[in-house]
């Protein structure tokens, strides 16, 4: 889903049911080494203020790093960060609620730019749908 056309940036947002409790889908976006097994490796902490880093295999004209800071912690319903890279300063939110069969997940990330954005948008979409795929999993695994 995108926003208007006329704003300057462009807000990509992904649902996702997944046949989890909260507690546990919570766990896996917050706890460094699970963070690692579903997303990248990081030195994540959740705490408002701190500064961490994604890493991801570097490719041609990126770097694989991207430079995060918590912006919102709000334990087992909402995360909030800062994801920098290749020039643009994204903010990522992520939801959650619970649901009769587990937890509903709402993957926000804002502010792409939107004149000539459209490959980001199009890498992050593709992006966040192979990192919950991987999320779920993980989630799956644990006790």
């Amino acid at each position: 889903m995108m926003t208007d056309t006329a704003a300057t940036t462009h807000t990509l947002v992904i649902e996702r049911e997944m046949p989890h409790p909260q507690e546990k889908v919570w766990r896996a976006l917050t706890e460094g080494p699970l963070l690692t097994e579903w997303l990248m490796p990081n030195d994540f902490q959740p705490v408002v203020g701190h500064k961490f880093t994604f890493r991801s295999k570097p490719v041609p004209n990126w770097d694989g790093i991207i430079q995060c800071e918590v912006l919102a912690v709000e334990p087992t319903s909402r995360l909030a960060y800062t994801w920098t890279t290749m020039g643009m300063t994204l903010t990522v939110t992520l939801t959650l609620t619970a649901t009769a069969a587990g937890t509903d997940l709402r993957v926000e990330q804002s502010g792409f730019p939107a004149q000539g954005g459209d490959q980001y948008y199009k890498g992050a979409q593709y992006g966040w749908n192979a990192f919950l795929g991987n999320l779920d999993r993980v989630v799956g695994g644990l006790a």
